[in-house]
């Protein structure tokens, strides 16, 4: 993972993944369901995003529910936007972000909230009250590591905090967090498949992963002690698809792929129009606790750099660490010597909770959405495809 790659982008309150998708079919996406993200200089919004003050809006009670997503002009928060705005049992859907998302229609409300600043809290409990906000979706979190490791905790693991104190003021019906199934860690004592149950053993060292894994237990600290609130943890697989882009794209983007000597651990994905679907899915149902939420199959490393139609560039792993701790810092590595453990060890979920008991069935095998990114990346690598930032 040591190859020269550009630095994350800043967040709007979170620069996680990508861009696009909505539904589960593989038919052509419904108008404004899916949206590429606005480039530099690029206008800020409809002026149907822009949000009113709060003393002029939901005077009254809505005819339909109201949700709220933080990180709303993230890959997720956009496309969900998209869904949400065509749902008509939806009322208003609430932008908390401190940029505005580019699939807003008449539904949408935008709120500029920095989840980093002291007040945030007091500002969030005003916005979902003022709204009448019955779901609020967390998705304000980075989907790539960035060095930049004390905003990185200040956005995901303080900002979840601020959050959740602005929520226990309000009435909320449903939370839903986005995590990730790579925080259960790689690690050579692993089963085959992890669930639910299973603890969460990423490195706790890595503010990457320490910042979501110490957001899981805000949520579940909350969930204990809020009575008539249903909260929802969604731990998505690596997403992939045509228009994702995020540290394991750009890892498979190289034509030289660091690979561990001597190792060829298991993969798993997720598409991301399967992504999307399994949070529509749970802001439409009540589904409390925390589920796993991947493709089906699984591949080996060697077999998706071969299908990528990528050299691999095997490295004794002794040799990795230092070789991509000092690339790391100088900013020209696509993640820190932490991600290397998983070239080394498995760390691949077990899907059949969501499948019982949300009614979550992927579209996409992994294979699959591996193939679906494949396609894409090599019209981009003739320059057929305009690449869009996450």
């Amino acid at each position: 993972m040591a190859p020269p790659s550009e630095h994350p982008d800043a967040p709007a309150n979170d620069p996680v993944e990508q861009s696009s998708p909505a539904g589960v079919a593989r038919a052509a996406p419904a108008p404004g369901a899916f949206a590429a993200a606005s480039g530099p200089g690029e206008p800020a919004a409809p002026a149907s995003a822009e949000a009113s003050p709060l003393s002029r809006q939901a005077s009254s009670r809505p005819r339909g529910r109201v949700v709220a997503l933080t990180g709303a002009a993230s890959f997720l928060g956009r496309n969900l936007i998209g869904i949400l705005e065509e749902d008509p049992g939806i009322a208003r859907v609430v932008a908390i972000d401190i940029k505005p998302p580019d699939t807003g229609g008449s539904k949408l409300r935008l709120h500029t909230v920095d989840l980093t600043a002291p007040a945030s809290e007091e500002r969030v409990a005003e916005v979902l009250a003022a709204e009448q906000v019955d779901t609020l979706v967390h998705l304000c979190f980075l989907s790539s590591p960035t060095p930049a490791t004390a905003w990185a905790h200040e956005l995901e693991s303080v900002g979840t905090m601020h959050l959740l104190h602005g929520a226990r003021q309000a009435s909320l019906r449903k939370l839903i967090l986005w995590s990730q199934t790579i925080l259960y860690g790689a690690h050579p004592t692993n089963p085959n498949f992890l669930t639910e149950k299973h603890p969460l053993r990423a490195d706790p060292d890595e503010r990457f992963f320490a910042d979501k894994m110490a957001a899981e237990r805000e949520f579940n600290a909350f969930g204990a002690k809020a009575k008539g609130t249903t909260v929802t943890i969604l731990r998505t697989a690596p997403i992939l698809g045509p228009t994702v882009q995020n540290y394991l794209t750009r890892f498979l983007a190289r034509r030289l792929v660091m690979t561990m000597l001597g190792f060829d651990p298991l993969w798993q994905f997720i598409h991301e129009v399967d992504a999307i679907a399994a949070f529509k899915l749970a802001i439409d149902g009540d589904f409390p606790g925390t589920f796993n939420i991947v493709g089906d199959g699984v591949l080996p490393v060697s077999t998706i750099v071969r299908l990528a139609g990528r050299t691999p560039f095997p490295v004794l792993h002794s040799a990795a660490g230092p070789l991509v701790a000092a690339l790391w810092a100088a900013h020209a590595a696509i993640a820190p010597p932490s991600f290397l453990r998983y070239l080394r060890y498995v760390c691949v979920a077990d899907g059949e909770k969501a499948a019982r008991v949300m009614g979550f069935r992927p579209v996409y095998t992994t294979r699959e959405a591996l193939l679906d990114y494949i396609s894409a990346q090599r019209l981009r690598d003739v320059r057929l495809l305009q690449e869009t930032p996450a």
